[in-house]
């Protein structure tokens, strides 16, 4: 039987470029956010600024998608006016909604923008239905992002138990902590990736040539790998640094892979997910362009009535855009539980 209501393609959008691709390519809506700290991507050569806000929405709402604005990093306890002058700019410029992690970013957005949608970010850690539903009684959040550390029964039931609708990643980067509460970085660098918006501050980035045509990446001090002189360099982040354990050199902590739940599409919408969310405002338009276009084949395919397969050439191309060249289930495949 042909699933009537579609869950929402959510992808990311770190440049105006990567906007109209995801919406020419199929997604139902984009996510970005401001050149500034109140995102959690806040990269230098990315975000935008309010025309680009503003010419964004336009071409969304010309072509019927969505703009959602995350505010998702937590508001300076000394200084929330940033936090607070964000959601107005959203609210100003067209903004469908706000993605938000900070209680006081919420009330503020609430009490003056009664009318503003609001999203619970990833980053607001909420694994459970019971706090889905604080969050929802107390803020009025229509929408919860879902960590990726859930399986697929703790999922669906948190599904069966709020009402509100609920959005979990597809495809893109893992993280080896449960979002929002990661102490890796600042650890190193005295900056949480929670306020500053980044996992890796500039600042704190060194590359070091060395003799042998190397590279040494260091955060904060911290030597957290060496790259041999034809081996392609990460962005260093402490959770995706090789260390010398024991006598071997590996990953310590997390190896560089991305999850991909294409295989488990019709059990996640079967479960009631609204919304998947691909991630990866950090990278390339092309890259947006080609997950969203295997995204949108998919879900339609997959909400067609027909047999559902993840088609080879998804897989393909999804590899190709993959870290490390690699796909993961992550929490979903438990097979020792």
């Amino acid at each position: 039987m042909m699933i009537t209501k579609k869950p929402a393609l959510v992808c990311p959008a770190g440049s105006l470029r990567a906007l109209t691709l995801a919406v020419d390519a199929g997604a139902d809506a984009v996510y970005l956010g401001l050149k500034d700290a109140t995102n959690a991507r806040n990269f230098a050569g990315l975000n935008f600024d309010d025309a680009q806000v503003r010419e964004g929405v336009r071409y969304a709402h010309a072509r019927g998608a969505e703009v959602l604005m995350a505010l998702n990093t937590y508001a300076d306890a000394r200084d929330t006016g940033p936090w607070q002058r964000a959601v107005d700019r959203a609210a100003e410029l067209g903004a469908d909604a706000l993605i938000v992690g900070d209680t006081a970013v919420m009330a503020y957005a609430r009490r003056t923008h009664p009318g503003m949608r609001l999203h619970l970010s990833v980053q607001a850690s909420a694994t459970t239905y019971e706090a889905i539903e604080f969050y929802r009684e107390r803020y009025g959040i229509s929408r919860a992002v879902l960590p990726r550390v859930l399986t697929m029964q703790q999922v669906a039931h948190v599904i069966r138990n709020t009402s509100v609708d609920i959005e979990v990643f597809g495809f893109g980067s893992l993280c080896v902590m449960v979002e929002g509460r990661c102490a890796l970085s600042s650890y190193v660098t005295g900056q949480s990736p929670n306020t500053a918006g980044v996992c890796s501050p500039p600042a704190a980035v060194r590359w070091e040539e060395k003799r042998d045509g190397g590279v040494d990446a260091r955060l904060g001090g911290v030597l957290i790998d060496h790259y041999a002189p034809d081996e392609p360099r990460g962005y260093p982040t402490l959770c995706k640094g090789r260390f010398d354990v024991e006598g071997e050199r590996d990953y310590a902590l997390e190896e560089p892979t991305s999850l991909n739940t294409l295989a488990m599409l019709p059990q996640l919408i079967d479960a009631g997910v609204k919304a998947f969310k691909i991630e990866g405002r950090q990278r390339s338009p092309s890259y947006v362009a080609e997950v969203t276009r295997v995204w949108r084949a998919a879900i339609d395919a997959a909400t067609s009535g027909a047999r559902y397969s993840v088609q080879p050439a998804w897989s393909a191309q999804l590899t190709r855009w993959a870290e490390g060249q690699q796909h993961t289930l992550g929490a979903y495949d438990r097979p020792w539980r």
